[in-house]
């Protein structure tokens, strides 16, 4: 071999050697991805679960134009098609793809659709000899038997296959339409509850607190004052329109405002002890959650409780204790009181549900809510004899996705 020849050769090597080192050392910087390995079909699968998975988000929103948008081009992705779109029963909410022309001839080709609910397929019609669009298959997108759509993809020639993979993705927005559907129906589910709870603040309580206001307005003005704005805070906090969930400082601060206003009617014949962590005072739990259980002990301790507790001297006062401590992951919140107490039976009874007084409403709505939150687990756990009075317990996490205080 000759000196160039030499020369070359191992210009080449070095040039190997060099690009094996690079690429090696590009491979280790950053960890492998799912393309990086396994077969074509794989691959393949991945590709279509990981685009699936990105339409999903925006259809849990329902079936509007910004849904349609935001997911439209991941499904057409899905379908391989050459043009998609997505309508409810009144118009074409998104076009994506070629030929945006055909849209305005979609709602006439889909009407029989919307109507019975049946797929169909047609010709486009379309007399632009450059336009790929020739035929179409549509799909109804149903929830419970109503039909809320259609999907209608495209392509440049009659596919069997189009059809079929139409009729999966269809059914698979479907899916996500009726999650949305059961958010909605969570949402107003929940929004009911708390307005039970709002209707348990009785117009009796109410009538009280402004009578006691009223009491102070000559003999102690000032007091008059303060008891009036606490009264304007609970109830503004009360009945406030937003926020699903609330935190356990928000939700204490109420439960003392309403404890003032009690404190005013009865004075010393109420005793309260408060002992709260400030580390769990940001932990979030849902809106009136532990309100309901404290106006419970006052109304049936203080007001008028159908057994009295046993073996209490009558000057005794009347002692609510409501702690609030940390539990590692979870805050532990417990509501004890030396009330009347409740008959066990009469209480399995109210969490199975069986129960309509007022009594029944409160503890069965927070019990449940809590359950449908954070799973059977947090339910609450509650002690109680006749004449032993009630100890209420439950734990809330401090964290848990999708529940923020607002």
């Amino acid at each position: 071999m000759t000196g160039a020849g030499v020369a070359v050769l191992t210009v080449l090597v070095a040039l190997l050697l060099g690009t094996g080192f690079l690429l090696g050392r590009r491979t280790a910087a950053r960890p492998l991805r799912p393309s990086d390995v396994g077969t074509p079909v794989e691959h393949a699968t991945f590709e279509t679960l990981h685009t699936a998975s990105l339409a999903a988000p925006p259809l849990r929103a329902g079936l509007t134009e910004e849904s349609a948008r935001r997911s439209a081009r991941r499904l057409r992705s899905l379908l391989g098609t050459d043009a998609l779109c997505l309508t409810d029963r009144e118009h074409v909410l998104v076009w994506d793809g070629a030929g945006h022309h055909h849209g305005k001839d979609v709602m006439g080709h889909i009407e029989e659709l919307l109507e019975g609910g049946r797929g169909t397929a047609f010709d486009s019609g379309c007399a632009d000899l450059d336009c790929p669009l020739r035929w179409a298959v549509a799909v109804p997108l149903t929830v419970e038997n109503r039909v809320l759509g259609a999907l209608v993809a495209y392509a440049p020639r009659e596919s069997a296959v189009l059809a079929r993979a139409a009729g999966e993705v269809a059914r698979w927005v479907c899916v996500q339409l009726e999650l949305a559907e059961l958010g909605r129906s969570r949402t107003q589910l929940i929004e009911a509850e708390i307005k039970a709870l709002r209707a348990q603040i009785s117009p009796h309580f109410i009538f009280n607190s402004l009578a006691a206001i009223a009491s102070f307005v000559r003999t102690d003005p000032e007091q008059a004052r303060e008891l009036l704005l606490e009264f304007a805070d609970f109830t503004r906090y009360s009945f406030r329109r937003h926020g699903e969930f609330t935190t356990l400082a928000d939700e204490l601060h109420s439960i003392d405002q309403y404890l003032a206003l009690v404190r005013a009617r009865f004075g010393k014949r109420l005793s309260v002890t408060l002992q709260v962590a400030p580390e769990v005072l940001p932990v979030a739990l849902p809106f009136l959650c532990l309100q309901p259980l404290v106006e419970n002990a006052v109304k049936h301790g203080l007001e008028g409780a159908s057994t009295p507790p046993r073996e209490r001297p009558a000057d005794t006062p009347f002692r609510i204790t409501i702690s609030a401590l940390d539990a590692g992951s979870e805050a532990e919140v417990v509501i004890e009181d030396n009330g009347g107490g409740m008959d066990p039976d009469r209480l399995r009874r109210i969490l199975r549900g069986e129960a309509t007084t007022s009594t029944g409403i409160g503890l069965l709505n927070v019990d449940e809510r809590l359950r449908q939150v954070y799973g059977d687990g947090y339910g609450l756990v509650i002690e109680t004899g006749i004449g032993a009075g009630m100890k209420i317990t439950l734990r809330l996490p401090k964290y848990r996705a999708g529940v923020h205080g607002s």
